[in-house]
């Protein structure tokens, strides 16, 4: 089949699962994941080659991050570093010794490998989990920022467990003069990221927005995402942290709106492609052979991780009905999880029979979150809380009522106003040279 067929097969297969599962109120991810099925191995057959397909759509999970980080600027990044560590250490700490011995006493493994599956599962899905959540504009709620928080920290978390895991196999020699150069090697890469993003980027964007060429700009963004995420897979680290990092360091550019703006329409086709590739992983045949098993490690994963997050949310201030929400959006296993466990089945470390059975319960916990959001949607409309959870993103009130949309000439009029009379505002406009200026002044302004 050509590509331009696979293309016409994917867009069309999403255009009906989509809608009809939006009208369900399942939500879109459930849809793309029926699609997936239906076209895959276990349903028409129609597509074979799942993990190519799986490992060129994971640069949705990419760009989905690089927006989210142009959302978050460094100091509201700051604020959330004990939710971050705090939170999001615990979480995985705790779930890992939940999970550790049930592992081994259960699952008749060694210690070792019992540590790196539970590690394994205690990772959510950023993909699923913050997809669902800003489809239902939660991001910003209280769950939705400690869930965010989570999250991130898992990202951080893959990198030591990846590095962890060849030290545990048969043989394994001990860390050498290799290890602390890979060391180096990232310390290096971050600084340069970090500096490059800082002071380079902005001036390379700011040159490439004078050209008046939208498309070379949109070319732009996606280099920027790219070439971030390339830098990061080179030294062992995470592309979408890569990708995350290099947002928040634009988060504070005057290019932020129209980097997100370029980057959607990429990020919502890719994260699409990304969620019908893992519904054409899924293994029905394994389901069939033995579904009371697959049934009670797939409930059994959710339950422990739903009760843990669940509890940490109660303990961190959240009320029963974001403490819920927060448990049911990130209690699925996670995309990180099929990585470990390839490396541990590689490092013979894991037999190759339960990594494609845990692969399978991860994938299956994936496709129970909408649902999961659908039935506490239900409970909601059942029970409302007391009180609503405010979004962290309401502006103050007494702050930048004004906003101007074009700072022309009429515009500028306004502006003098306003600043005569030492009103905040913010201008909208297109000019980048206009933007510059209306800083320089001290007031916002976004091209």
């Amino acid at each position: 089949m050509s590509t331009l067929s696979l293309a016409a097969l994917f867009l069309g297969a999403a255009v009906i699962a989509v809608p009809i599962s939006k009208y369900l109120g399942l939500g879109s991810v459930l849809g793309y994941l029926a699609a997936g099925i239906v076209l895959g191995p276990w349903g028409l057959n129609l597509f074979h080659q799942v993990d190519d397909l799986l490992h060129i759509a994971e640069f949705g999970v990419v760009l989905l991050l690089f927006i989210i980080g142009l959302e978050l600027q460094p100091r509201r990044l700051w604020a959330l570093r004990k939710s971050v560590f705090g939170l999001g250490g615990a979480q995985l700490l705790i779930t890992a010794a939940i999970l550790t011995p049930l592992a081994y006493w259960f699952g008749g493994m060694g210690l070792g490998p019992a540590l790196i599956v539970a590690l394994a599962l205690a990772l959510s899905s950023t993909a699923f989990a913050l997809q669902t959540l800003a489809e239902k504009h939660q991001l910003s709620s209280k769950h939705g920022r400690a869930a965010f928080s989570i999250l991130l920290f898992q990202d951080l978390a893959v990198i030591p467990l990846l590095a962890v895991v060849p030290l545990l196999a048969v043989g394994a020699a001990s860390p050498d003069d290799s290890t602390v150069l890979g060391l180096i090697k990232v310390v290096v890469v971050l600084t340069a990221v970090i500096l490059g993003g800082h002071y380079l980027l902005r001036h390379v964007l700011r040159i490439v927005a004078r050209t008046g060429v939208h498309e070379i700009f949109t070319a732009m963004a996606l280099l920027t995402v790219v070439g971030t995420a390339l830098l990061m897979e080179a030294v062992g680290l995470s592309m979408a942290l890569g990708a995350f990092l290099a947002g928040v360091l634009l988060a504070d550019s005057d290019y932020r709106h129209e980097l997100e703006a370029d980057i959607e329409p990429f990020k919502s086709l890719l994260l699409g492609l990304f969620f019908m590739a893992v519904g054409m992983s899924v293994e029905l045949g394994q389901i069939a052979e033995q579904p009371l098993r697959v049934l009670a490690l797939v409930s059994g994963l959710v339950l422990i991780k739903f009760v843990v997050l669940y509890s940490l949310g109660r303990y961190n201030g959240l009320n029963a009905a974001s403490a819920r929400s927060l448990a049911i959006s990130i209690s699925q296993g996670g995309e990180f999880a099929f990585v470990i466990l390839n490396v541990a089945v590689l490092h013979q470390i894991v037999p190759n029979a339960d990594a494609d059975l845990l692969i399978l319960v991860v994938t299956l916990s994936m496709a129970v979150t909408p649902l999961l959001f659908s039935v506490n949607e239900w409970w909601m409309r059942r029970n409302p809380p007391e009180t609503s959870n405010a979004a962290f993103d309401t502006p103050p009130e007494e702050v930048r009522h004004v906003i101007i949309a074009g700072f022309g000439r009429f515009g500028q009029i306004v502006g003098r106003v306003l600043r005569a009379k030492k009103i905040p505002f913010t201008a909208l406009e297109s000019d980048q040279e206009q933007v510059a200026y209306v800083r320089r002044v001290g007031n916002l302004a976004y091209s």
